[in-house]
C-alpha cells in the first residue's frame, strides 16, 4: 500500500509541475510589471478554453498532491 501511494504521489507531483509550466504568465511584459494584477482583479475578461482547463487541472492536481502527501506521511509513520 505504501508503494502505491508513493507512486501516485510522484505521478501527481510530475503532473502538477507539467501543468504549471504549460500555463502562460498572467502578467507578461512591461505593462504587467507596471500595472501589477489590477487589470486581472478588476478586468471583465474570464478565462476560457485551454486556460480555464489548465487552471482547474492545477487545482485538482494540487489537492490530490496534498492529500497523497498526508496519506504517505501517515502510512510511513506506522
Amino acid at each position: 500500500m505504501e508503494i502505491l501511494f508513493k507512486v501516485l504521489l510522484i505521478i501527481a507531483s510530475l503532473g502538477l509541475i507539467a501543468v504549471v509550466l504549460l500555463q502562460k504568465g498572467k502578467s507578461a511584459g512591461l505593462s504587467g510589471a507596471i500595472s501589477g494584477g489590477a487589470e486581472h482583479l478588476f478586468g471583465k475578461t474570464k478565462a476560457r478554453g485551454l486556460d480555464l482547463f489548465l487552471s482547474r487541472l492545477t487545482i485538482g492536481l494540487a489537492i490530490s498532491f496534498f492529500v497523497l502527501a498526508l496519506l504517505v506521511a501517515y502510512v510511513v509513520k506506522e
